[in-house]
């Protein structure tokens, strides 16, 4: 059985101890310590991280009553030196304890049952059993929560018997019937938790709530706490400030400044198509003009697919003989008539563009294709063109 420090002491971050047993695995090797401030993998809490001996602790599970730390190589020594990753280490406690503070007041405010937790590397989440959650709501939870931060309401953590628990107002009774151990949000709430947590609701900082949206019929909130929320905080402020600077406005009036700017350029992306309607109508009127034979084709440098595939349309609008457009900026080519030619263009494109490693195809009336290189879409299009 392991000595588990971080039961009776969350802070502790160095110390000594003795390897009990070493185990080589298929995933790698593992050590059991005689006792451990390594917190496993468990209630939705990833490990700690850290070192044994200067060698980087890769993970952390429980097995029954043990505790293995998997390594990057077995240390020589028996006794050895181990270290946690503080800064990992306080970062889970402040998710964690804001957690049970969040869920406490999301029961407390509205009854909302939380149903699960999850605390990753970014974000962490709760599940709570509410098929929506309204704006105001959301507000007022972020808003309260915090208020309970202020407070800075004593956590203790502690072992009850069965008995004891019974007695207790405890959020979910716990599977087991001995050693329960109970975190203690002081006048808040009592909760059957095996985690690490701070000492006292202050020691959270902030909660961030970041959106909530609707999960299988419940409702999951994103949130962010301590040292998070404000690298969250920091890393939109920097976004604001470079949005602000790129409009040349203060960041009251950035809002109005996009909107102002996303009707010039709706405005804008409206003269450009009447633009380009005025000089298709130009081009078509000039191929037209052109024609000779029984095809129209054509290689332009700078239009788009969509743009070949609006002047094929108007092309076999106003003649009967098939039009074949190219563009070498897209490697792109496009095959059109009007139903009087006798050739099917998706029927021709499917039976030839494999010699030229081109991809598409289409129906009788319009067909178009790409090519890895414009020497490949021109060589189809001269072959096309004969």
């Amino acid at each position: 059985m392991t000595n588990k420090l971080y039961y009776t002491s969350t802070y502790l971050t160095d110390w000594q101890t003795r390897i009990t047993e070493t185990i080589e695995r298929e995933d790698g090797l593992y050590v059991i310590l005689e006792e451990t401030a390594f917190y496993p993998h468990g209630g939705g809490q990833p490990c700690d991280l850290g070192t044994i001996q200067d060698i980087p602790v890769l993970d952390v599970i429980s097995e029954e009553d043990l505790v293995l730390h998997k390594l990057e190589r077995l240390p020589d020594e028996e006794e050895v030196n181990c270290q946690i990753d503080w800064k990992r280490r306080f970062d889970h406690m402040q998710q964690h304890s804001g957690q049970h503070l969040l869920s406490a007041l999301c029961l407390d405010l509205f009854q909302f049952v939380t149903l699960s937790f999850h605390l990753g590397e970014d974000y962490c989440t709760i599940d709570i059993e509410a098929p929506e959650l309204t704006p105001d709501q959301f507000q007022y939870i972020e808003r309260e929560v915090n208020q309970q931060i202020y407070r800075n309401h004593n956590i203790l953590s502690y072992f009850v018997t069965g008995e004891e628990a019974s007695q207790l107002k405890l959020v979910k009774q716990p599977k087991v019937t001995e050693n329960i151990r109970i975190v203690e949000i002081k006048d808040v709430e009592y909760n059957a938790c095996g985690g690490t947590h701070v000492s006292a609701t202050g020691e959270i900082g902030i909660i961030k709530l970041l959106k909530a949206e609707k999960q299988k019929g419940n409702t999951r909130i994103y949130f962010k706490c301590g040292y998070r929320a404000l690298e969250e905080f920091n890393s939109s402020l920097q976004i604001v400030g470079a949005i602000s600077s790129k409009f040349n406005t203060g960041k009251d009036e950035i809002i109005d400044r996009i909107e102002k700017w996303e009707n010039e350029q709706k405005q804008l992306q409206a003269e450009i198509i009447l633009l380009k309607e005025k000089n298709d109508d130009y081009v078509v009127k000039e191929l037209l003009a052109q024609q000779e034979g029984t095809l129209i084709a054509k290689v332009f440098e700078d239009k788009s697919l969509k743009d070949l595939q609006s002047l094929a349309n108007k092309l076999t609008a106003k003649c009967d003989v098939p039009v074949l457009l190219a563009s070498s900026a897209e490697n792109k080519v496009v095959f059109a008539q009007n139903g009087s030619a006798e050739v099917s263009c998706g029927a021709f494109f499917k039976e030839h563009l494999s010699t030229y490693n081109g991809k598409g195809g289409g129906s009788d009336k319009l067909a178009q294709a790409g090519f890895p290189t414009w020497d490949d879409a021109f060589a189809f299009y001269e072959f096309a063109s004969c």
